[in-house]
Parts: structure tokens; sequence; C-alpha cells
């Protein structure tokens, strides 16, 4: 009777255990990397990460300097993470890193570190320098309204990087709907 007992509860113990290991691998946890600026990304932990990944890819990397105490950056994040098209895009096109501090590549900060910033690096691993914002003193910063998808800057490094000829989008190219 006691063995009997005791494999009965043994026998319980390793179901409910694969039943509980089932569960967690249904449930995803969210990404920590992300930071709140889009869990569905892959993000990359490192800057020489991202480098290798969009050299080995043949994709962009975006590189976003914020920090968690400014409201600049906290409304950004808040634009970036809640448009769906910005997140798909950000997804299947471009290598991610979201950086809470100063890397030491000064090709990163060409006017200044300050944040939000965001910079790109092109798959030949240039800082493209070119793809700026609006302002003249911070020429790297972007403002919640910038998130709209015409007027995002990615979405024109996008067009640049895949059309022979941008001014004359194909349909079934991403900068078609740019355009």
């Amino acid at each position: 009777m006691l063995h009997s007992t005791l494999a009965l509860s043994l026998l319980l113990i390793a179901v409910t255990s694969n039943l509980a290991m089932a569960i967690k691998k249904e449930k995803r946890a969210p990404q920590t990397l992300s930071r709140g600026w889009g869990d569905e990304i892959t993000w990359v932990q490192t800057y020489e990460e991202g480098l290798y990944q969009a050299k080995k890819s043949n994709k962009p990397l975006m590189v976003i300097h914020h920090l968690e105490d400014c409201q600049y950056c906290q409304a950004l994040k808040k634009a970036f993470a809640e448009n769906e098209e910005i997140q798909e895009m950000a997804q299947n096109n471009f290598i991610m890193l979201n950086l809470m501090h100063e890397t030491t590549d000064k090709n990163l900060s060409p006017d200044g570190q300050y944040v939000p910033r965001i910079m790109f690096v092109d798959p030949s691993l240039t800082v493209r320098a070119d793809i700026t914002g609006r302002y003249s003193n911070r020429l790297y910063t972007y403002e919640p309204q910038d998130m709209m998808f015409r007027k995002c800057p990615f979405a024109v490094l996008l067009c640049i990087s895949h059309c022979k000829k941008p001014d004359t989008p194909h349909p079934d190219h991403l900068c078609f709907r740019i355009h």
C-alpha cells in the first residue's frame, strides 16, 4: 500500500511538472532588452553585436540612445512603441539596439551626447550622418510626431537603400507607402 501511494505521488508530481513547463513555454515573457520600445522586436545586446548582425544580414542598424528618467525619451518611446507600422518595419528591416549609456564610437555622437538620439549604421558599417532630424543643434533627435510613418527618417533610409530609383518607387516596395 505504501509502495502504491509513493508511486502514485511520483506520477502526480511528474505530470504536474510537465504541465507547468508546457504552460510556461506558451507564455512569451517580454524581452528585457526592449526596455519598452517594442517587445515583439528582436533587440541586440551590444553595439558590437549590432554591427556584426548588420553586416551579416545586410540590414541597417538602428541605435536608439535614451534614458529612463528623460521625459522626451519617454514620449518618443511611447510613440515608437504604439505605432504598428514602425514596429513592423523595425522588426523586419533593421537590426535594433537601444542604449541607456554612451558608446565609445565617436561616430555615434558627431554633434554631442544627448538623448533621445537615433543613429543609423548601414550594412557596410558606415554611420549615416546624413539622416537627421529637424533640429540644427541636435541633428539626431526626434520627437513623437516624427514617428508618423511618412515622415519617419528610417522609412526614408529603407527607401534609399532598397530602391534603385527612390523618386519612382515600385508599388510592391515599402517605400511606395512613403511617397
